[in-house]
């Protein structure tokens, strides 16, 4: 059961980490840190409920 759990949270922490990519790496090397940060911040909420979109673009509501 214990690996199951980690599976899912290890999954879950790789998406988000997938979701956040093309804003760190748009910024990593043009934006001062403050900024980098900032930008990870506003994208963080939606970077988070990635299962949510993922769910609604296969069955076709989004």
């Amino acid at each position: 059961m214990r690996a199951i759990i980690a599976l899912v949270v290890i999954v879950y922490l790789v998406g988000v980490g997938v979701v956040l990519a093309p804003t760190i790496q748009a910024k990593w090397n043009s934006a001062p840190a403050s900024d980098l940060v900032a930008s990870v911040g506003q994208a963080l909420p939606n970077a988070l409920a990635w299962p949510a979109s993922a769910y609604r673009s296969l069955i076709g509501h989004g």
